[in-house]
């Protein structure tokens, strides 16, 4: 695209923060009046029609004001992204609300959710950090009934599984206990490869057990994220772009859908750094369900250990100079929150 004059630049982040703010198509005499430009309305006009001509903005129809387009959006966003900062008097308030929260993982999770939709007046969408590689902590065995045992396993991060695991023959709980000493102290910190590697030096039972242990791990390690939380499904759907229902529908899908995200965040997101922050417009030509959307996406946590994602999805009209910085800001904060929970340990 051609390179925009300083006046362009500013005429189109005008128009895309009316239409964001109003919903309503921009036209060259609002622009003079609301902001006292000292440029008259025909050199307004014709600088829109430039502008709408590089593809930066649009026109529903000959007689009306201009729209901002994807690239418009784009060109929007690009400015802001690395400029804008919370409020600290906002920082204060979300800072506050965590820490009066227990030292509970999910409660941060819920909470996330929750500031994020209202701050952004968006859905949010928070994933529970999640190990990039699954690695042992602890193991449980629990006596039942007859030959059934309760095998619980716990994963460095705080996931958690458990299954039934039917023996050869009864064993007393006193025998379950010493094994799975034995083996938390011989598998701790370990991946499920390097526990792969001890199954032929164990005992019958410890190796029916460390195969249904291996089985939880590598479903972990196969997952993109943790648990996915949500909030202000009401705030999207009250939006003026999701009265046709078809666009609403599509919103939903992608909510519903957990496959769908996996595959949005495994292709964008989780390939960038901790703490960056992505901007996905209009399904960036590969997500039909984002056709009328824009997410924003963060990374938070300790790379190469745990992590997990945090944003926002919205109209494409979504107000970008909160939401970004908030988003940011709160990708940092859970950072902190799980750096202080892995080490505390």
């Amino acid at each position: 695209m051609s390179e925009l004059t300083e006046r362009q630049k500013k005429l189109l982040i005008l128009v895309i923060r009316d239409y964001i703010d109003t919903v309503q198509p921009v036209g060259s005499q609002n622009l003079v009046d609301r902001y006292h430009m000292e440029m008259s309305s025909a050199t307004v006009r014709n600088e829109l029609a430039a502008l709408s001509v590089m593809g930066y903005l649009g026109q529903p129809h000959i007689s009306a004001g201009r729209i901002p387009t994807e690239d418009g959006y784009r060109y929007f966003v690009s400015q802001l992204i690395h400029q804008v900062e919370l409020p600290s008097a906002i920082q204060h308030t979300i800072t506050h609300q965590f820490f009066q929260a227990r030292h509970d993982i999910e409660q941060w999770m819920h909470l996330s959710a929750s500031i994020l939709a209202h701050q952004s007046q968006g859905v949010s969408l928070v994933t529970a950090p999640h190990a990039e590689m699954a690695r042992y902590k602890h193991l449980e065995l629990i006596s039942t009934q007859g030959r059934q045992v309760l095998m619980v396993l716990v994963l460095i991060g705080g996931e958690v599984s458990q299954q039934i695991l039917t023996l050869a023959e009864p064993v007393l709980q006193g025998e379950l206990s010493q094994t799975a000493e034995r083996l938390n102290q011989v598998c701790i910190g370990s991946s499920a490869d390097e526990i792969a590697a001890l199954v032929m030096n164990v005992d019958a039972m410890e190796k029916d057990i460390l195969i249904l242990v291996l089985q939880d791990m590598r479903t972990t390690d196969g997952c993109v994220s943790g648990e996915i939380y949500f909030d202000g499904l009401t705030n999207v759907l009250a939006e003026p772009e999701f009265t046709d229902s078809d666009d609403a529908r599509r919103a939903l899908h992608l909510i519903e859908e957990r496959s769908l995200l996996q595959d949005i965040l495994s292709r964008t997101i989780m390939n960038s750094n901790v703490g960056g922050v992505q901007v996905l417009i209009g399904g960036e030509g590969t997500w039909e369900e984002l056709r009328q959307c824009s997410m924003i996406l963060a990374r938070y946590g300790v790379p190469g250990m745990l992590t997990g994602t945090l944003g926002v999805l919205g109209p494409m009209r979504m107000p970008y100079a909160r939401t970004i910085p908030t988003v940011r800001f709160m990708a940092d904060l859970l950072s902190d929150l799980v750096t202080n929970t892995i080490y505390g340990e």
